[in-house]
């Protein structure tokens, strides 16, 4: 059995979470530009992925404590999300949600140690419409994942989560709060070694006013699901002063954002927020930043290709989707020899193993309690600059997780797995390669590979029978998804 095209199989597993069979089934015909153009156009395809969940043709749910509620239950909100990443007809929506989930990441546990559970939940998973209050965090990545870079800026400047996360629901003329402020510059944007210290005060005092209001339910509590906060902006709490900076904020080069009335006042943020996103430095950063999450982060970015991103994304005014187009067309990302160069983070990890090994009678909350393992809990970065990326993923605990995983994926699977490899039963080579291609490592050194087949026939003479090929069949599974070969995507 052939996977496929090497390099539609590569498309997939950078652009998206891998691919079942049936997904390279779908896709045969089309060559590697067309699968391109499918994961960039994710808008043609349809977006009913949720009302999939509880379809015996998908994986199942685990509803614990009462029925399935992922706007105000954080467990469930991470199963729907995992889910997603699974069955989306739109792989690459999910895939940038989850970068940038990392660029801006926001934690869960100090939100809801603020406005408990269902508010911080619903800040950052709430889907529009499905309960009062503005959509969550995600959603909003999800909206403007390939979209404008400065848009995306603005909307997280007034998203409540990170109004809680970082404190502006707090920021007043009277106490300005230099949290965002400093974060927007040295993680959020242009990065270290572009600002001083009076910037971080200059950008506090910008944002001051934009703060959070409660809009109470029916109870008036925050335990009330139809409760919610929203983004206000408080003219009175503004200052109105101006605000002056070491580098250009007007593209004249002023770098002094003029004394404004408190009314006029989120203009001083609009016009910071501009200038930060199209400031040259950004646009290298967060060409290296898609660098690493679409091409290596085990080679540095290559001078030429970060110039080259930099300059189409500053000439298609910030435009992210302009910037991932021109990567996945560019030599950088076809060339064979950074394929499985990337180190896959656990969310993906998870997903793809059970898009390639199966998931008939499967639930995502397996997932879900495995990444906890592995050091990726979904809505819960250990801090504001993210998670470890890289190497910084693998220790002996964490690989250690990802073998008991691909253990209890494979005993999951073990009769649908020995069901496939039927037709290669008469020989236990044939079992191998099997699955070595219906998977997807990276190539085996001739001496792990040599183990592989030696554990086919360890212990009794290969027969090919049922038994031996439910034993061997989930054995040999975990075995490859538990390799290190399997972590390089």
């Amino acid at each position: 059995m052939a996977r496929g095209a090497p390099l539609t199989e590569h498309v997939l597993r950078r652009g998206g979470f891998g691919a079942s069979p049936g997904d390279l089934d779908a896709l045969a015909q089309y060559a590697p530009a067309a699968v391109i153009e499918y994961l960039l156009n994710y808008e043609r395809q349809p977006d009913d992925v949720d009302s999939k969940i509880g379809n015996p043709a998908y994986a199942t749910i685990a509803a614990t404590n009462g029925a399935f509620s992922p706007d105000t239950n954080i467990e469930h909100a991470r199963q729907r999300w995992l889910f997603r990443m699974l069955h989306s007809q739109r792989p690459l929506q999910e895939k940038m949600a989850l970068f940038w989930h990392n660029h801006f990441a926001t934690a869960y546990s100090k939100l809801a140690g603020i406005v408990e559970s269902v508010q911080a939940t619903k800040m950052l998973a709430l889907v529009d419409g499905n309960a009062p209050g503005p959509r969550g965090q995600l959603e909003t990545f999800r909206a403007l994942s390939l979209g404008k870079f400065r848009d995306l800026l603005f909307e997280v400047a007034r998203d409540p989560a990170m109004l809680v996360w970082l404190d502006g629901r707090t920021n007043t003329k009277l106490r300005p709060q230099e949290n965002f402020g400093r974060e927007i510059m040295e993680l959020f944007t242009f990065g270290l070694g572009n600002y001083v210290e009076q910037d971080v005060y200059a950008a506090a005092r910008v944002f001051t006013g934009w703060n959070l209001a409660f809009v109470a339910g029916g109870t008036r509590v925050q335990t009330d699901p139809a409760s919610y906060y929203q983004f206000v902006y408080n003219a009175s709490a503004h200052d109105a002063d101006p605000k002056v900076f070491s580098f250009p904020i007007y593209p004249d080069g002023g770098t002094t954002i003029p004394a404004r009335s408190g009314s006029a006042g989120m203009q001083d943020g609009i016009d910071f927020i501009n200038a930060l996103a199209r400031h040259p430095n950004t646009a290298k950063r967060l060409a290296g930043k898609l660098w690493n999450y679409f091409i290596s982060d085990a080679q540095p970015p290559d001078q030429a290709f970060v110039e080259q991103a930099a300059s189409i994304y500053l000439s298609y005014d910030t435009s992210i989707g302009a910037v991932v187009r021109y990567i996945f067309n560019s030599p950088w990302f076809s060339d064979p020899s950074r394929w499985f160069t990337r180190y896959s983070w656990p969310a993906e990890f998870v997903t793809k193993s059970v898009k390639e090994v199966g998931w008939s009678g499967y639930s995502v909350d397996t997932s879900r309690a495995a990444l906890i393992n592995m050091n990726q809990v979904l809505f819960e970065p250990p801090d504001v600059a993210g998670w470890e990326l890289g190497q910084g993923w693998f220790s002996t605990g964490t690989m250690l997780a990802r073998m008991n995983f691909a253990a209890s994926l494979a005993l999951n699977q073990k009769f649908n797995l020995a069901r496939a490899a039927g037709p290669y039963r008469d020989s236990a080579e044939k079992v191998v390669q099997y699955y070595l291609e219906r998977l997807s490592p990276s190539s085996y050194d001739e001496e792990p590979l040599a183990e592989l087949k030696a554990y086919m026939v360890t212990g009794a003479p290969w027969t090919g029978s049922d038994a031996q090929l439910q034993t061997k069949t989930s054995g040999l599974i975990k075995l490859i998804v538990g390799s290190s070969e399997y972590q390089l995507v």
